[in-house]
This record gives C-alpha cells, sequence and structure tokens, in this order.
C-alpha cells in the first residue's frame, strides 16, 4: 500500500552518511511529490546526489526557504537538525507534520524492534545482536544510525523478522513508541552544544524505554552509574550486563535463546567494526590506530587505557582535538599525562580546552614523565608529525575526543583522511 502517494514530502537533511539517500528511496517507491532541502551546497553533498541523480527529486541545497516548510504535507526531519529550528517552527505554525524516518518506521514495521544506544558502543553492540540473531532467526536486519534508514528495508520486514536498530540520541528525541527489547550500553556527556545539559541529553536517551510496557526488556549496563540508575523508571523488566559490548549482545542473545555454540562460533570470528580502535596499518612495526568515532573524553580515555592495557611498555601518540561539544576534558588531561608521550592536536576549539586542562594538572596527579604538545593545521601534518615521533613499537592513535566538522565533512571523512595520509608516509 503507497502511504504517500502523491503527498508533498519535505526531506530537511539529506546528509552524507547514506541514511538521507534511503529515506528519499523509500518515498520516491511510495509516490510522494519529494523535494530535498540541505544547508550544503551541491558540491559538498556530491556522493549522496550521485545515488538520487535519476529520481524526480526537486533539490534546494545552500539554503533554506520559508515557502518550503508552508505548503508541504510532511516534513521529515534528518535527526542532525535540530528541533528547535527556525523552519520547523514554521511548519509547525502551519500545522504540518514534523516526522523523523525513525518516527516513520516505529508507526509501520510489522516486527518487534531490538533498539541499541549509548554514548559509547551501541554500533558495536547493534552489529554484534545482529550477527547473533541471524543464526536463529536469518531474515533478521540491521538499520539506524549507521547509514542505513530503516524505512530502505522496510518491505523486507515481515511478523517474524528480528529488526536491530542503533538509535542515537537526536533520533530519539520526539519518539513516542519504544521497542520491545531496549539496550543502553553506556551514558556520558555528550553533544551538550545540542542539548542544555547532560540531564536534557539524558532525557532523550529515556524515549527507548519510557514507552515499554511490562512485557518489554530493558537491558542496562551495571558497570556505568548513569545507565544502572533508570532501572527505577522502568515500567518493563530489566536485565543487567557488565562492563562490555560483547556482555550486552550476549545478554540480548541469551534472552532470544540463542545456543551457546552460536553464541561462541559468532564472538570467535567477530573482530569489530571499522572506525572503532580499529588497526588499519603497521608501518616499521608502528601501528596505526583508526578511533575517529570516539568524540568525547571518555571515549578517549577508554582508547587510551585499552592500548596500554594490550601494550604496556609502548608509547602512545595521541592524534586528538577537533570542534568542542561543551564537554569536560578534565579526566582526559589527567590521562594524556599519565599514559601519552606525545599529543598531536588538530585545529579546533576543544584542542583549545585540552591544552588548557593540561596546564591546570598537577604534579602529584602525573605518575610519569612529560608529554609534550604539538599543534597541527591539518590530518596530514598531523600523519607526518606522529611518524617522525614515532619509535618501532609505539602507537599511533587517532581518537579525538571532539567533533569533526571544522576540518572534515563529518567524523568518516576524518578517518579516511587519516588513512590516505598514513598510505603517502
Amino acid at each position: 500500500m503507497k502511504l504517500f502517494k502523491d503527498k508533498k514530502v519535505v526531506i530537511m537533511g539529506l546528509g552524507l552518511h547514506g541514511g538521507g539517500v534511503g529515506v528519499a528511496n523509500f518515498f520516491y517507491k511510495q509516490g510522494a511529490k519529494l523535494m530535498i532541502t540541505d544547508l550544503r551546497s551541491r558540491k559538498e553533498l556530491k556522493p549522496s546526489l550521485e545515488k538520487l541523480k535519476d529520481l524526480p527529486i526537486k533539490f534546494v541545497l545552500g539554503k533554506h526557504r520559508k515557502q518550503d516548510f508552508t505548503d508541504a504535507d510532511l516534513i521529515i526531519r534528518n535527526p542532525g537538525v535540530p528541533r528547535e529550528s527556525f523552519y520547523l517552527k514554521i511548519a509547525e505554525e502551519n500545522n504540518i507534520s514534523v516526522k523523523t524516518d525513525i518516527d516513520i518506521f516505529f508507526d509501520l514495521c510489522p516486527a518487534d524492534i531490538i533498539g541499541i544506544t549509548g554514548t559509547k558502543g551501541k554500533s558495536t553492540t547493534a552489529t554484534l545482536i545482529y550477527l547473533l540473531l541471524k543464526k536463529k532467526y536469518p531474515n533478521s536486519v540491521l538499520a539506524g544510525n549507521i547509514g542505513i534508514s530503516p524505512l530502505e528495508i522496510l518491505n523486507k520486514i515481515n511478523k517474524k523478522t528480528r529488526v536491530v536498530l542503533e538509535l542515537s540520541s537526536f533520533a530519539l528525541e520526539n519518539l513516542k513508541k519504544s521497542p520491545q527489547v531496549a539496550v543502553i550500553t553506556t551514558l556520558f556527556p555528550d553533544h551538550l552544544n545540542r542539548y542544555k545539559s547532560f540531564k536534557e541529553y539524558v532525557e532523550a536517551k529515556k524515549a527507548i524505554f519510557k514507552y515499554q510496557n511490562e512485557k518489554d526488556i530493558l537491558i542496562l549496563n551495571q558497570d556505568n552509574l548513569n545507565t544502572k540508575k533508570l532501572s527505577s523508571e522502568a515500567k518493563s523488566k530489566v536485565y543487567f550486563f557488565k562492563g562490555s559490548n560483547r556482555a550486552a549482545a550476549l545478554l540480548t542473545a541469551k534472552l532470544f535463546k540463542i545456543p551457546d555454540k552460536q553464541i561462541k562460533n559468532v564472538l570467535s570470528k567477530f573482530k569489530g567494526i571499522p572506525n572503532r580502535q580499529e588497526i588499519i596499518a603497521i608501518k616499521e612495526e608502528v601501528r596505526y590506530v583508526n578511533d575517529t568515532t570516539a568524540t568525547t573524553p571518555e571515549s578517549v580515555i577508554l582508547a587510551i587505557k585499552t592500548f596500554k592495557e594490550k601494550f604496556p611498555n609502548l608509547k602512545i601518540i595521541l592524534i586528538a582535538g577537533g570542534e568542542d561539544k561543551n564537554l569536560n576534558y578534565k579526566e582526559l588531561a589527567k590521562t594524556i599525562k599519565n599514559k601519552v608521550a606525545h599529543l598531536i592536536l588538530l585545529p579546533g576549539t576543544a584542542s583549545d580546552k585540552i591544552k588548557k586542562e593540561l596546564s591546570e594538572v598537577r604534579p602529584r596527579e602525573v605518575s610519569r614523565g612529560r608529554t609534550s604538545v604539538f599543534f597541527v593545521k591539518s590530518m596530514v601534518q598531523a600523519v607526518k608529525k606522529s611518524s617522525e615521533l614515532a619509535q618501532k613499537g609505539d602507537i599511533v592513535l587517532l581518537s579525538p575526543g571532539a567533533a569533526s566538522f571544522n576540518l572534515f565533512d563529518n567524523e568518516f571523512d576524518r578517518a579516511r583522511r587519516f588513512i590516505d595520509a598514513i598510505k603517502k608516509i
């Protein structure tokens, strides 16, 4: 059934992650009259536009226009667009419905949904859960905040499908339904350039279980206080796991009665997913690690500790910094002083904050020698400098702890530039 046939649908924010392309494909197949508006230019959006070049879509790029938000039947808000947008207020004043692709998917999905959110670990956990469920339910699907709009795979879903959905706080903000199984991996301060406070950020995350009933399931991280204390607010059955992404996926698999042998098989073969503590090259016995999705101080601390535990005698050269999200870098500064030999800072407001916090670490809080700090203007310079500093056995770790938009298209573009620069040294 084509629910949106001949409806005028405006997609606000095409983006470069792939989700916007999936939304456009869905509404095209539905027979909607489709328009896409984005503040980015045609040149900036070229990879996404290439995928839509054969579709009859009207584009307004490099700006938004008031009239496009006054006469549409439906506005689809890219989750990256703030709810407070001036143009969305115009739409609401004109009684035009504003939704995200996630909102519509929850309304139309005939199957139960396993939703995963968290500040860190949601992509890895969602991928692992999907791989585990596929062993028992071969028609399982994975979508959401991994570059695949769930609307694009809606036609593959029936009542027996297991739907694994990675959900960001942006996607959860206005959601009025919750998945039947909800997993929260970790909660740390993040996106405080979008939310007024950590409390408001957590409120957005709570939608993942807010509308559950007593038959539903909530899975929480026992080792993360911010997630653990949410159990008192749940109407659903609460289960706890200890610490790791693997533990969260394992518990979910057990609840779905996946046989132990199949669980062991999946876990033994799983090597992680790209852009998360990913060793991408070893040159002259120096390991180069891509952890571009570490966009909070806590994520960087975790990466540093992980590699220090694996290789206790080796030096870490950390490439970090970028654009600040109103986060606190005090603990990261202490970790850097104690565990990082050389710090290379990319341009941005977060880098300035990191430098300031480093200067305020007290000598008695430092148990090792001096950390040298270098400022660079580009990723090419960062990789070149790190390769000059690195000795055999050292680790060059890209783990920024900040947003990427001042220098790169997004965090994945940041990773691509890192990898390209490594190839040239």
